[in-house]
């Protein structure tokens, strides 16, 4: 099916008032975006927030008479604005997101592959991925932090507990390097799909990688290395949980944090953990600490 598009610069006062009146002139779906290059990195719980200038793009069937439209609009929406129609090729869109996914090389050793790519390495440690509807890739900061930790330890033998564990790359990756079982953990059920799907696509054993949401974590579970890459606010508030199941002398990574947030999220964890020097990519920031030995 052949599709057009209306495009309308607005402010984020008028942004509600433009998508409205888009929507009721018959829209199928309408999409803001930043027209001015102004990131919003974390949002408050249960905020929405919006740039001050945006871009809305309202999807049309290519068969819309878009002169009535334009008259709709015209009546509804201040005069100012300005107004732009646009043919959108015809694609699979439900594949089209794949072609911005190419390996990538995380340290030494490892790769991420997207499982529809040959690996370019065939000697390489190469996770093959397909992320599906959970975060995690390797190509935003975050992860790619990690993934880079991760191929630095040494994890022979070693239990990872790996909480907000979206598509499953950080778990599966260390069980690629050597780490002997990976509890899994997400708040989103699908995301331990998407887990449990990677793992098997990368031949996993399924004893090898356990899923499990927060609440169902089993009583008394400690693991050799805790990696979490959530949000500041989150890794703050979980600190006394990721600690007590850290064991003594046991390895941390923490990311999802900017480098202004490394003073707020270590110190929950300052009193067990000795910190390392952090690594920064691109404003973001990961965290690496020891804990003490301690029982």
């Amino acid at each position: 099916m052949q599709w057009i598009q209306l495009i309308i610069p607005c402010s984020r006062q008028l942004s509600g008032d433009v998508e409205s009146a888009a929507l009721e002139a018959g829209a199928l779906s309408v999409t803001l975006q930043d027209a001015a290059d102004q990131p919003i990195l974390e949002p408050a719980v249960g905020e929405t927030p919006l740039w001050d200038d945006c871009v809305m793009t309202a999807l049309f069937s290519s068969e819309t008479d878009t002169k009535s439209i334009d008259e709709k609009l015209s009546v509804a929406l201040p005069g100012a604005l300005t107004k732009r129609w646009q043919q959108l090729e015809d694609k699979d869109w439900s594949q089209e997101w794949k072609q911005h996914f190419q390996p990538l090389k995380c340290g030494d050793r490892l790769w991420i592959c997207p499982s529809w790519i040959a690996p370019p390495d065939p000697n390489g440690v190469n996770l093959s991925l397909d992320p599906g509807l959970a975060f995690g890739t390797g190509s935003h900061p975050t992860t790619h932090l990690c993934l880079r930790w991760l191929d630095q330890q040494d994890l022979s033998g070693k239990t990872v507990i790996d909480y907000g564990c979206g598509s499953g790359i950080l778990g599966i990756a260390a069980l690629l390097l050597g780490a002997k079982q990976v509890i899994a953990v997400d708040n989103d059920p699908q995301a331990l799909l998407a887990s449990r799907d990677n793992a098997q696509r990368n031949n996993i054993a399924a004893d090898r990688l356990k899923t499990y949401l927060p609440e169902d974590l089993p009583a008394n579970l400690y693991a050799e290395v805790m990696v979490a890459n959530i949000l500041a606010a989150p890794l703050i508030s979980l600190a006394p949980k990721l600690c007590a199941m850290t064991k003594p002398k046991g390895l941390l990574c923490l990311a999802g944090l900017l480098e202004s947030q490394i003073t707020a999220v270590s110190a929950p964890y300052s009193q067990q953990f000795r910190f390392f020097s952090p690594s920064i990519e691109s404003e973001w920031a990961q965290l690496s600490a020891q804990k003490s030995d301690i029982a």
